[in-house]
């Protein structure tokens, strides 16, 4: 009998501590578990809503290569085809994701002003859920322009600082559901040079953003963005744009209508005359977007995703 009770009492023993250590691993599996963060992805499709920017960014070697078109307005009738006939604006640009959260973009756009940029793009925080979850995700952006149309005015010309300008801008989103994403636009636009002495140098708006998802592959986008009180808001209109988004794999097309034929936000933003620029009025315009995205690999030929 002592032999089958020794035999009992270490199977019940060994029984005891494995319990334990099964009961350890659990509590060990479930604290890694809670611990674990899953960022947000995809908030928005690509990196610009229509004409402002998205939270997006490139990720390392990942270059995106963009068509901005604007054509002429609505209201110029049926003889211009509704503007199709008049009025275009071209942006050519590439974006390059120097990491996974820094990028750089360079773009020339033709009217008015003929103006070459210079973007930097830095992904300061990243919207995810678990442990520590980041309820937005916030990019700042900065963006430098030079005027390189010429004047009739020589020393204007000669004059390289006076074209230049700035946008300094913080661009916070949050994707509430699969379908919903929304981001406000804070910014700042400073000009060297401005027309006469009552025109601002410093010009502040506030946007807004949205992307409604209808399929996996399409979407309805909207922008908005409000010019603060001042001798700019007085004489320019805030831009509004409404679009939709058709996502093919590598290719992004972007369909839209808005009230703003300039495509760097000195333009869009700043720069909007507001006689020109009513949405009540006809003064709309048709646009497209048109980005392709490469997969760069330093050790070999480039990759198209």
């Amino acid at each position: 009998m002592r032999f089958f009770g020794l035999i009992f009492f270490i199977i019940s023993t060994i029984n005891i501590t494995l319990a334990q250590e099964d009961l350890l691993n659990f509590l060990d599996s479930a604290q890694t578990i809670k611990k674990t963060n899953e960022l947000v992805t995809s908030t928005f499709k690509g990196v610009r809503v229509i004409n402002s920017q998205t939270v997006e960014t490139n990720s390392k070697n990942n270059l995106t290569f963009l068509v901005l078109h604007r054509f002429g307005k609505l209201n110029e009738g049926y003889n211009n085809f509704l503007g199709l006939d008049n009025g275009a604006n071209v942006k050519l640009g590439f974006e390059y994701g120097i990491t996974d959260k820094l990028q750089v973009g360079i773009g020339r756009t033709g009217k008015p002003d003929k103006n070459v940029d210079l973007s930097l793009k830095y992904k300061l925080l990243r919207q995810s859920t678990g442990y520590k979850a980041m309820p937005v995700s916030v990019v700042l952006y900065f963006d430098a322009s030079v005027k390189t149309r010429r004047e009739s005015d020589k020393a204007i010309n000669d004059y390289f600082v006076g074209r230049l300008a700035y946008v300094y801008q913080a661009i916070i989103a949050r994707k509430f559901s699969s379908k919903l994403s929304l981001q406000l636009m804070p910014t700042i636009i400073h000009r060297n040079l401005v027309e006469t002495p009552q025109d601002q140098n410093d010009v502040f708006a506030g946007g807004a953003a949205g992307r409604l998802k209808i399929t996996k592959r399409t979407s309805i986008n909207a922008e908005y963005f409000y010019l603060l009180p001042g001798k700019t808001a007085d004489e320019y209109a805030n831009c509004f744009s409404v679009g939709f988004d058709i996502e093919t794999g590598g290719h992004l097309f972007q369909l839209f209508f808005t009230n703003a034929q300039g495509i760097i936000e000195k333009e869009f933003i700043a720069e909007n005359i507001k006689s020109n620029s009513l949405w009540n009025e006809g003064d709309i315009s048709f646009g497209f977007n048109i980005s392709r995205a490469f997969n760069l690999k330093s050790s070999g030929r480039n990759k198209v995703y």
